[in-house]
């Protein structure tokens, strides 16, 4: 008899939850980017902000939250209110990196609800054209010849391009020192002004400069040629067959938003990345569409995901500092 009595209160949740889900969404929703504007996160979310808001029938309002390598925009989304809302787009770095690097953060992974990857691309290894580097071989010769001299501009302590050069030091057993900016352009920036030498930066924020001969390539990092990236080596042609990385993009909510608002957010998501247009304009920038077949699946993939990242970070002895 004592549990009965809950009964309607649980009874009413369960409807105020479906009423809820039935009428979402009502009003824009904000689209939460962890960098500054101009970077891969800030691309994609430009990218699919007008379809996916067509796809729901409201507008998607994106809000640029640097900072922390992007857990100040993770914090804010786990502690939203699980509506439907407050979106965030991330990468490894907000989901898996940053809880490991910093325990106490206010955030953990369970603290989020999956939508759907989005994305998925190597990182573009690319240097001061003044730099007098012209390969990888030519790049690893140079950083053990004075090990430390070399600084690498990133996007951020634990993203994804750190995680990168980090893993890149372990494999070509090359020391360099990591600059971390609160966003890939401003990392980007500082390599054309020659105050680093070279970057690990995301295809949207290098490809252009490679293009406009700003910057100089070496290679992507992946093991083969990519078509995104048809004029820089994979790394088995550059010399260093056995480094490769990826990073990925995709959405999350606050822990507890309701499954059908959930399953609304997915299916607005798979309409507008398969958009022809989207698809093409996210290849130009050398990001290939890569989604989810559900958001459970997605869960699946992000429990190993998890640690992959986890093991690097680890291993390569990566720290806030």
């Amino acid at each position: 008899m004592r549990h009965l009595k809950f009964l309607p209160l649980v009874l009413f949740g369960l409807l105020a939850s479906n009423i809820q889900a039935q009428n979402y969404p009502n009003k824009p929703i904000k689209l939460i980017v962890g960098f500054a504007p101009g970077g891969a996160a800030d691309y994609v979310a430009r990218n699919i902000s007008v379809p996916l808001g067509q796809a729901l029938g409201q507008p998607i309002v994106i809000e640029n939250k640097p900072g922390a390598g992007s857990s100040i925009a993770a914090e804010q989304v786990a502690k939203s209110a699980p509506d439907g809302y407050t979106i965030l787009i991330a990468s490894p770095s907000s989901i898996s990196v940053n809880p490991a690097l910093s325990p106490k953060l206010g955030y953990k992974p369970s603290d989020f609800q999956p939508i759907s990857k989005l994305t998925s691309s190597p990182v573009v290894i690319a240097v001061y054209p003044g730099a007098g580097i012209n390969s990888i071989k030519e790049l690893i010769a140079k950083a053990k010849q004075d090990p430390g001299s070399l600084n690498y501009a990133t996007s951020g302590n634990g993203s994804a391009p750190h995680l990168a050069a980090a893993l890149f030091g372990q494999v070509a057993d090359v020391k360099m020192t990591h600059i971390p900016f609160r966003g890939g352009s401003l990392a980007i920036q500082s390599v054309i002004a020659g105050d680093t030498q070279l970057t690990f930066g995301t295809p949207p924020s290098v490809l252009p400069m490679i293009q406009a001969g700003r910057l100089k390539g070496l290679a992507i990092s992946a093991k083969d040629h990519s078509p995104l990236a048809p004029n820089i080596p994979g790394m088995k042609e550059a010399g260093l067959p056995d480094y490769a990385i990826e990073f990925w993009y995709g959405l999350f909510v606050p822990a507890g938003t309701p499954p059908a608002i959930v399953q609304k957010l997915f299916e607005a998501t798979q309409a507008a990345l398969k958009q022809p247009n989207v698809k093409a304009s996210l290849a130009r920038e050398g990001t290939d569409v890569s989604l989810s077949s559900s958001p459970a699946q997605f869960g699946k993939f992000l429990t190993e995901d998890e640690k992959f990242w986890v093991k690097l970070v680890k291993s390569a002895d990566v720290s806030v500092d």
